[in-house]
C-alpha cells in the first residue's frame, strides 16, 4: 500500500462522500473515483485508506489493476500478505485462476468484519468483474480514467484543485521555510493556472523548485512556457520518481500517454485537431465542420468524441450546449502529438478555413446579435491570427485580423481592436506586395481605428495611402475608392476642415452614382454625410435636400425599419429644429424613436 502525500490538500467533500457510500449496507458496495491522468485519484484512495483504516477490521487489499494479471496479483496477495496458499485443485477438480480467486475471497482472514478492496487504475471493468467477491462484507473502491465505467456504480468525478487549494498545495510542497510563493504571489497564481491546477503538475514543479532554492517562480514559469511538456520539471525520468515518496510514479507527459494509447488512430487524429483550438470553449460543431473538409467519416468523429470524453481528455460544459474544454496541459500534450503528425499541415489548413469563414461573416458595423453569434469563436480566431497565418491562403490572409478588428470596434473597444489593425498591416506588408489591394484595406481599417480613438493625425496618412494604392492598382472607378474618400471626409469633419470634407464627400457621391447607380445603400450614407457638413456650416438650404434624399433612398432599398434610417431621420429633424420648424421635426423624431425601439434587441453596443 502507498504511503500517501504529507502535503495532501482539500478533497474533504470527496473523502466524506466516499466514506458515506462505502459504509452503506448492501450487496458488495462499489465506488469509483474517476478523473483525468494526474488529477490525484490514487492519492485520494490512499488518503481514504489511511484515514479510515479502522472502519475495515477485516483488512484492506490494494491491487494495481492496470499493468498486471489481476488474478495472479490477487493470488500473490493471498500468499505473501496472508500466508494463505490457494489450492490448485479441489475435490479432484483442477481450479482455474478465476475459481482460485473465488476460493480466496471465501476464505479471507479474518472471517469477520468489513473488508476494503482497492482496485487502482482500472482500464476495463469487464476484466475485473469476474474476479471480485460477492459477499457484502467486501467494499470495493476503484480508481479509473474512464468516465461512468458502469452505471451501477457510485461515481465520484475528481476535478483539478481550486485556485486557492493549488496555492496551498504548492506552498506545502516547497516547505514552511520557503518564501517564494509569498514573495511572488502573483506569479505563483499564474504558475498554478498554467499548470491547470493539476495536482501532479503542481507537485512535480514544487519538488523541482525545492532542488533549486535560487530559482524564482518567474524563471520557472518562463521555462515551462518555453519548453512546454519537454521541461524536466514536469517530465522527469520515471527512475527519478521511483526514489521519491510521491504517490505518482510518472511525469505529466507519461501520465497522459497512458490515455493516448487507449485511443484508436482516428480518435488520435481528432485529438490532434483539438490541439489547434484555443484553451477556451470549443463548440463541437466546429470539429464536425472541420472534419467534413478533411473528408473524415462522420461516425468516426462521433466515436472519437465518446472516447475522448470517456477518458476525461475533454470536459463537457454543463452551461453550454455541445460545448467542451480541454485541460491546458492536455492541450499541450496534444500539440506535441499534432506537431509530429504527418497530417499536421492539412489539419492547420482545415482548422484555419473554418474560422476564416466565421470572420468573413462579421459585418463592418456589427450589432449585438452579430457579436453574440461569434463571441465563442473569437479566441480560436485569435489563435489563427497569432499562430496559423502560414496555413491561410493569400486571398484570405487579412480576414482573421479584419474579423477581430470588427468584433472589438463594433463594441467600441478600440484599444483591443488596434493591435489587430496594426498586425494586419504588418503581416500583409511582409507577405504580399506593398501595392496590393489587401494592403489598402488594412491601412483603411487601421485608419478607422485611429479615427475612433481621435488620433486624427495618425489616421490621415493611412487613408491617403489606401486611396493612392487602390487608384493605382484597381483603377479610378472602384467602389473602395468611394469608401476611403468618405472616411477621409469623416476625418476632416471631425477636425472642422469642412471644405476638405465637402470635396471628399462630393467625390464619393459622384463615384458611387457612376459605378453603383442611384439605388445603393452607400450612396445614402455619403449623401447624409455631405448634408452633415453643410448643416455644421449652417448651410441649411444645401443640407436639406441631401438629408431628404438619404431618408427616401433608405426607405426604398433598406425598408422602413433599418437602423440607418434612425440616424438620417434624426439628422433631418435636427435641421428642422435649427430652423425652428418644430412641427416638421416632431414626427421625424417620433418615427426615429419608434424604429429604434423596434430594433432594440439588435441595437449596436
Amino acid at each position: 500500500m502507498l504511503q500517501g502525500s504529507a502535503n495532501f490538500v482539500g478533497r474533504q467533500h470527496e473523502l466524506c462522500l466516499l466514506r458515506e457510500k462505502l459504509q452503506q449496507p448492501s450487496v458488495v458496495t462499489i465506488s469509483a473515483v474517476s478523473g483525468m491522468g494526474g488529477v490525484g485519484k490514487t492519492e485520494l484512495a490512499t488518503q481514504y485508506v489511511r484515514q479510515h483504516e479502522a472502519d475495515y477490521p477485516g483488512g484492506i487489499c490494494w491491487l494495481n489493476a492496470r499493468e498486471s494479471d489481476l488474478a495472479a496479483e490477487i493470488l500473490q496477495f493471498a500468499l505473501f500478505n496472508m500466508n494463505l496458499e490457494v489450492p490448485q485443485e479441489l475435490g479432484g477438480r483442477k481450479l482455474n485462476p478465476e475459481q482460485q480467486v473465488e476460493w480466496f475471497w471465501q476464505n479471507w482472514r479474518p472471517t469477520e468484519g468489513l473488508v476494503l478492496i482497492v482496485l487502482d487504475d482500472v482500464t476495463s471493468w469487464k476484466s475485473c468483474r469476474k474476479l471480485l467477491p460477492k459477499s457484502n462484507r467486501f467494499r470495493i473502491l476503484m480508481t479509473t480514467r474512464l468516465r461512468r465505467i458502469d452505471t451501477n456504480f457510485v461515481e465520484i468525478s475528481l476535478d483539478v484543485l481550486s485556485a486557492e487549494d493549488a496555492l496551498i498545495f504548492l506552498t506545502k510542497v516547497l516547505g514552511e521555510q520557503d518564501q517564494r510563493v509569498k514573495q511572488e504571489s502573483r506569479v505563483a497564481e499564474s504558475l498554478c493556472a498554467w499548470l491547470g491546477y493539476l495536482p501532479l503538475g503542481l507537485e512535480l514543479v514544487g519538488r523541482y523548485l525545492v532542488e533549486d532554492p535560487d530559482l524564482s517562480l518567474a524563471e520557472m514559469l518562463h521555462h515551462l512556457k518555453a519548453q512546454q511538456l519537454r521541461d524536466e520539471a514536469i517530465n522527469p525520468e520515471e527512475e527519478q520518481l521511483q526514489d521519491t515518496e510521491m504517490t505518482a510514479k510518472r511525469g505529466v507527459k507519461a501520465a497522459f500517454e497512458l490515455s493516448w494509447r487507449e485511443l484508436n488512430q482516428k480518435t488520435q487524429y481528432v485529438g490532434e485537431l483539438l490541439s489547434l483550438f484555443a484553451p477556451d470553449v470549443i463548440l463541437w460543431e466546429w470539429v464536425e465542420f472541420t472534419s467534413k473538409s478533411l473528408n473524415w467519416v462522420e461516425a468516426d468523429v462521433k466515436e472519437a468524441k465518446k472516447q475522448l470524453y470517456k477518458l476525461h481528455l475533454i470536459q463537457r460544459l454543463a452551461e453550454r450546449d455541445s460545448g467542451y474544454k480541454i485541460h491546458p496541459l492536455i492541450r499541450e500534450f496534444l500539440k506535441v502529438k499534432q506537431a509530429a503528425s504527418k497530417q499536421a499541415d492539412e489539419l492547420k489548413r482545415a482548422f484555419a478555413e473554418i474560422f476564416i469563414a466565421i470572420a468573413q461573416k462579421i459585418p463592418d458595423l456589427p450589432i449585438r446579435r452579430d457579436i453574440e453569434s461569434v463571441k465563442d469563436a473569437i479566441p480560436h480566431l485569435t489563435e489563427v491570427a497569432q499562430n496559423l497565418t502560414d496555413a491561410v491562403s493569400d486571398e484570405n490572409l487579412i480576414w482573421a485580423f479584419v474579423g477581430l478588428g470588427r468584433f472589438y470596434s463594433g463594441q467600441g473597444l478600440y484599444a483591443l481592436a488596434q493591435p489587430w489593425g496594426e498586425q494586419c498591416v504588418l503581416v500583409v506588408r511582409c507577405s504580399l506586395e506593398k501595392k496590393h489591394p489587401y494592403y489598402a484595406i488594412c491601412l483603411n481599417n487601421l485608419g478607422n481605428i485611429y479615427y475612433f480613438q481621435k488620433r486624427y493625425q495618425d489616421a490621415e496618412p493611412l487613408y491617403e495611402e489606401a486611396l493612392a494604392i487602390t487608384a493605382e492598382v484597381l483603377g479610378e472607378e472602384h467602389p473602395d475608392l468611394a469608401t476611403y474618400l468618405n472616411n477621409l471626409g469623416n476625418l476632416y469633419t471631425a477636425q472642422e476642415r469642412y471644405q476638405d470634407a465637402e470635396q471628399r464627400y462630393m467625390l464619393a457621391v459622384e463615384l458611387t452614382r457612376k459605378i453603383q447607380g442611384e439605388e445603393h445603400p452607400d450612396l445614402a450614407t455619403y449623401l447624409n454625410n455631405l448634408g452633415k457638413v453643410y448643416f455644421l456650416q449652417k448651410r441649411y438650404l444645401d443640407a436639406e435636400p441631401l438629408y431628404n434624399d438619404a431618408v427616401e433612398l433608405t426607405r426604398k432599398i433598406q425598408g422602413e425599419k433599418h437602423p440607418d434610417l434612425v440616424t438620417y431621420l434624426n439628422n433631418l429633424a435636427d435641421l428642422y429644429t435649427s430652423q425652428e420648424r418644430y412641427q416638421e421635426a416632431e414626427p421625424l423624431y417620433k418615427e426615429a424613436q419608434a424604429i429604434s425601439q423596434d430594433n432594440s434587441a439588435a441595437t449596436q453596443y
